[in-house]
């Protein structure tokens, strides 16, 4: 068991993930995730305009969101990421539809309350972060969505095979291959779903090993 507290994990990941991102330019790819094309279909769905994605990294996802006409607000804590997804952008024509921020989502989102139709998530509430700012991440998206909005995030899950592999930081954060994961049980969907509507809870599998994972859709009550 690792003896790194919260803030020393943070950093090492933020590190982490700088050097990859430099090191790996595009790493994931032009092609958006699987959650992100379901995910644009329940915005489409839903009349949704404006898109926050959280964690977008070098911006597959939030480029192919600003593809199918929404207006996009990147986030992410690597500002190498965000500087690759400019970048790309540009050049596919799409920047006047895409705004970047440097932003850490430990800290409150930095926008108004109620100014977002739709907020997508791959990956991003099972990194390094404690239950306790995962519930306060969720309670923030709750806050800048509009009534009816949706928000979809993916998470890898306690049936993924690197769960309890590596090196564990506690409250269920296992570190692998220099990545540390938050593995969610499934009580921890449902209890970040407590005051939404709760649509979906699909079972997935990506990548080679695979990894597993969960998409959730739940949105805000009109």
């Amino acid at each position: 068991m690792s003896e790194d507290g919260p803030e020393q994990l943070a950093e090492a990941q933020r590190e982490h993930w700088q050097q990859t991102y430099g090191e790996h330019p595009g790493m994931y790819g032009e092609a958006p995730s699987a959650p992100a094309v379901h995910a644009a279909g329940v915005f489409r769905a839903a009349g949704a305009r404006e898109v926050l994605e959280l964690g977008a990294g070098h911006g597959r996802d939030a480029l192919y969101f600003a593809r199918e006409g929404f207006s996009v607000l990147a986030t992410d804590f690597s500002p190498v990421g965000l500087e690759q997804l400019h970048g790309a952008a540009a050049e596919q024509e799409v920047a006047e539809r895409v705004t970047t921020a440097i932003h850490d989502v430990r800290e409150p989102l930095p926008l108004a309350d109620a100014s977002v139709d739709g907020v997508f998530a791959h990956m991003l509430l099972c990194m390094a972060l404690s239950t306790k700012e995962i519930h306060d991440l969720v309670a923030e998206v709750r806050r800048v969505l509009r009534p009816g909005g949706a928000f979809v995030y993916t998470v890898r899950h306690t049936g993924d095979a690197h769960y309890r592999a590596g090196t564990g930081h506690g409250d269920d954060i296992w570190e692998h291959g220099g990545f540390a994961v938050h593995f969610f049980p499934r009580e921890l969907v449902d209890a970040l779903a407590g005051d939404w509507s709760l649509e979906e809870v699909h079972a997935f599998e990506e990548g080679g090993l695979p990894r597993r994972l969960w998409r959730v859709t739940q949105t805000v009550p009109a």
